[in-house]
């Protein structure tokens, strides 16, 4: 609907960048958005937040050129609206319309494919590894990476493909040389950068596991056992397998600091089972998840800092601004993480979420059986990730 040419009103429209509304929902401001996609894209995915008041209003009910009552009746006109559509095309029309009628508009450049470009990078300011920890949050899709910076040598977890380029700048902003980017897993909620970074010489580590899953690049990389060391400057990163929400699933535990848990557990619930073995295998899997979760996870100290792969809607971050916790803290707070196993089996099967779009494109590509180029990439990880087992915090149940 962005590329379809609509008579645009002559008057001028403001806009506003992604990292400037990002801003202001990070600032706590009061935020309107008025969404024009298409209702069923509204409710798969949209820009959420405390203070920001979502209405959606597809963009063909702004193209006759009497708008009905019932629509305008929809849409606050005592403060400031932000538009927003697909690419940035049809909410320019929509605030152009808007504005030709008094109301106090703006639109969002690029529309939510520009929101899906936002990357940050947070320090994990409670890591008391050697070194430093930075936490990367892409907060349209809630994935979330990790830079292991340690005097002139850096390492990078659960890389986007989208983002290549970012990491090899950030580790040269601070000093140091991208060693090695590590999967804990293949992802099926977006494309891994692993590849493209190990084209720029950077030295790639995927769990041997996921070998035997039809792997096509395996001899291109650094295969991870259990127990397997790595060296980042005086920083360690230790492999620490735990199977479940896919068979190769692998942590990595940086200097007894932190541990990269992949899609293992998150701040808020556990890994959905069913990715790779569908319905008939998930639950052996999810067997094998409270194993690991028992035996390998919770096993650690309760001050280790878990850091998952994603973070959800009722996700709270941490004071820094991460979305990390004491694996203590969720074991307190998480019922599934103190449940027998039949009763966590039970639970995990008991409610999943959809499965993420366009999920079995994405494990193709990340398994190197499928050609995507970039553009392709981007538009097929679009979206929320519903990795986790339920759409509804398991936390403080």
């Amino acid at each position: 609907m962005d590329d379809m040419d609509l008579p645009m009103p002559d008057v001028e429209v403001e806009s506003i960048s992604p990292n400037e509304l990002k801003g202001q929902i990070d600032a706590g401001e009061n935020v309107t958005l008025l969404d024009t996609r298409m209702e069923s894209e509204y409710d798969e995915w949209k820009i959420d937040g405390e203070t920001v008041e979502s209405v959606n209003i597809p963009y063909f009910e702004f193209l006759d050129s009497e708008i009905d009552e019932d629509v305008l009746v929809r849409i606050p006109d005592d403060r400031e609206l932000t538009i927003l559509c697909a690419k940035g095309g049809s909410s320019e029309y929509v605030a152009a319309t808007l504005t030709e009628r008094g109301y106090d508009v703006d639109h969002l450049e690029d529309g939510m494919n520009g929101w899906a470009r936002i990357y940050e990078r947070v320090e994990v300011a409670r890591y008391d590894g050697s070194g430093m920890l930075y936490q990367y949050q892409r907060p349209s899709s809630g994935c979330l990476g990790y830079l292991l910076v340690d005097g002139s040598e850096a390492a990078v977890i659960d890389p986007l493909g989208a983002f290549t380029d970012r990491y090899l700048e950030d580790a040269g902003e601070l000093g140091a040389e991208l060693k090695y980017a590590f999967d804990t897993h293949v992802h099926a909620d977006h494309i891994s950068g692993i590849r493209d970074l190990g084209a720029e010489g950077v030295e790639g580590v995927i769990p041997e596991a996921t070998v035997d899953r039809g792997l096509t690049y395996a001899d291109e990389m650094s295969l991870a056992v259990d127990g397997d060391e790595f060296v980042v400057g005086d920083a360690t990163v230790e492999t620490v397998s735990t199977p479940g929400h896919t068979s190769g699933m692998t942590s990595y535990l940086l200097d007894d600091s932190l541990l990269a848990t992949g899609d293992t557990l998150f701040l808020e619930s556990v890994a959905r089972p069913d990715l790779e073995g569908g319905d008939e295998g998930t639950g052996d899997a999810a067997r094998k998840l409270y194993e690991s979760l028992q035996e390998r996870v919770l096993a650690l100290p309760d001050d280790t800092l878990v850091g998952g792969a994603h973070f959800g809607d009722s996700a709270e971050p941490a004071d820094d601004g991460t979305y990390t916790a004491p694996i203590g803290r969720l074991e307190a707070e998480m019922d599934a993480l103190s449940m027998d196993e039949d009763a966590f089996v039970e639970l995990i099967l008991s409610d999943m979420p959809p499965r993420p779009a366009n999920y079995e494109e994405i494990i193709a590509t990340n398994l190197g059986r499928q050609e995507t180029d970039d553009a392709e990439a981007f538009e097929l990880e679009l979206g929320p990730n519903n990795c986790a087992a339920s759409q509804d915090s398991l936390a403080g149940d």
